[in-house]
């Protein structure tokens, strides 16, 4: 591996940045492919993929809108054939749990003959501090539809850490990891927690699908990311994936990070500052 390239397919995401960081601190050579890297990796340009993989030996990937939508699968299926092609020997997968379309896209990547990692993680941490909540949070309300469901909230570093150990450990590969918080806590909850963290008031209300789905039109947010925002909230987000699981453990050895600790750290950063 030390001679080894990995590339980072959308690795400017929130998983992406972290994942660079810690394997260009263990001395490897590392580089990021997106559609604007120098060596571009465009979804929708089928062109640019073999140029994009070429000399690296093994992919992280992150695929762009996400794994629901309905070409993806295929896109998957394409990509894992290209990477082959150019020598790779391993693809890490990032997914999503309970998604019929991410299910989909972790077939495809299987049955490529490629070496393969799949990495089923919770919703992130970091929405409330890097991603789409962040604005509500620092407006002092978050309105979600979202009721009394509990989430496995995952921190984005251990998914980072989890990616690197299946780049880079050989003992790991052909496995599936379902990454998830220690706990699972209510989008209130969680709100209440960050509130607590940051040492000021920031409160949860529970909006209506309709409402929800209007305030993102009318934001100006594209049709696809609607659509698929109105999925996670209205499908997936139904209690199938509220349990616990022991992926962060099993590969790492150690628990998952809790979302409290989450919580104050970010808290201490002065991201949620006012």
């Amino acid at each position: 591996m030390q001679n080894s390239e990995i590339v980072l397919v959308g690795g400017s995401g929130k998983t992406g940045g972290r994942i660079m960081k810690r394997l260009e601190e263990r001395g490897l050579k590392v580089r990021v492919a997106s559609r604007s890297s120098v060596r571009p990796l465009d979804w929708e340009d089928r062109l640019t993929w073999p140029g994009a993989l070429q000399g690296a030996s093994s992919a992280y990937v992150a695929f762009q809108p996400d794994l629901s939508v309905a070409w993806a699968a295929e896109a998957i299926e394409a990509l894992a054939k290209t990477a082959v092609e150019c020598g790779l020997e391993h693809i890490v997968l990032l997914s999503g749990r309970g998604e019929e379309g991410a299910q989909r896209s972790e077939t495809a990547l299987k049955s490529s003959g490629i070496g393969y990692n799949i990495l089923r993680a919770s919703w992130f941490c970091q929405n409330f501090s890097e991603g789409a909540f962040l604005k509500q949070i620092l407006a002092g309300r978050l309105q979600l539809p979202a009721g009394d469901i509990p989430e496995p909230f995952i921190d984005a570093d251990d998914i980072a850490d989890v990616a690197v150990a299946a780049l880079t450990d050989p003992s790991h590969r052909n496995k599936a990891y379902e990454l998830t918080g220690p706990r699972a806590l209510t989008f209130r909850e969680a709100v209440a927690e960050i509130a607590a963290a940051a040492g000021r008031p920031i409160t949860y209300e529970q909006v209506s699908m309709a409402d929800f789905i209007g305030g993102l039109a009318a934001a100006g947010l594209p049709q696809d990311l609607i659509d698929l925002l109105e999925e996670l909230f209205g499908q997936v987000l139904d209690g199938r994936n509220s349990s616990s699981m022991s992926g962060v453990p099993d590969i790492l050895g150690r628990p998952a990070t809790d979302f409290s600790h989450f919580a104050r750290r970010t808290a201490a950063s002065g991201i949620w500052s006012v």
